[in-house]
């Protein structure tokens, strides 16, 4: 118990802090539930501002803390993704600033969230974000439209035809220029590899700033 105080007091919750009684019973079943705490991989916490990175702290089949890397976004539907593809609803419990509990709308089987499921390859973790940007190569600039981004990549959509190969700059007013490389074609789509991955946090940051900019202070 005093344990968890303190945990309470790092996330900057005050004591008996709950929403309101829903909520506070909420917390009491939550709390029941067998957690588990040595649990640490990325996911990414999905409502009306945007998709945003989020770490998960610890887990148990009624709920979930999460961290993010710049204040959580609250909204009213919310659900947690897993790289897999596989979706969780939530509703926010407590907490404040970068990390927050939730409790799941619906029971979860805990090994969808300790284990990676077989019904989906694993992947990297992608944000479907449609961002104007363009692309320079040696031949001009060219206007381009992404579909969804990555640590490692992005997917883009361009009337410019990109061989398999080539080497582009992403630039946008919001973004740095990226170096990347044309990996697959497809009709106008095109898949990039950057040549100098993001790590964790500054592609948390980068999508945050771009989807709601509010989120991210300092």
């Amino acid at each position: 118990m005093v344990r968890r105080l303190k945990e309470d007091k790092k996330m900057g919750i005050p004591a008996g802090g709950e929403l309101s009684a829903d909520h506070d019973a909420a917390a009491v079943e939550q709390r029941a539930a067998p957690r588990f705490t040595a649990l640490i991989r990325s996911a990414k916490l999905v409502c009306g501002l945007g998709e945003f990175i989020c770490v998960v702290r610890d887990v148990s089949s009624s709920g979930v803390r999460l961290r993010c890397f710049h204040d959580v976004p609250r909204d009213p539907d919310m659900a947690l993704v897993l790289p897999n593809g596989e979706s969780f609803a939530i509703e926010p419990v407590r907490g404040e600033g970068a990390e927050a509990s939730f409790r799941f709308l619906n029971e979860v089987p805990i090994e969808a969230l300790l284990h990676e499921s077989k019904a989906y390859p694993r992947r990297p973790l992608r944000l479907n974000l449609a961002l104007p940007v363009t692309l320079r190569t040696l031949a001009g600039p060219a206007a381009a439209v992404t579909r969804n981004i990555s640590q490692q990549g992005c997917c883009v959509e361009s009337p410019l035809p990109l061989a398999l190969a080539q080497q582009v700059i992403v630039e946008s007013p919001r973004l740095p220029g990226i170096r990347a490389k044309v990996q697959w074609r497809q009709a106008g789509t095109f898949g990039l590899v950057f040549d100098d991955t993001f790590s964790l946090r500054d592609f948390a940051i980068h999508v945050a700033r771009l989807q709601s900019p509010a989120l991210v202070s300092g």
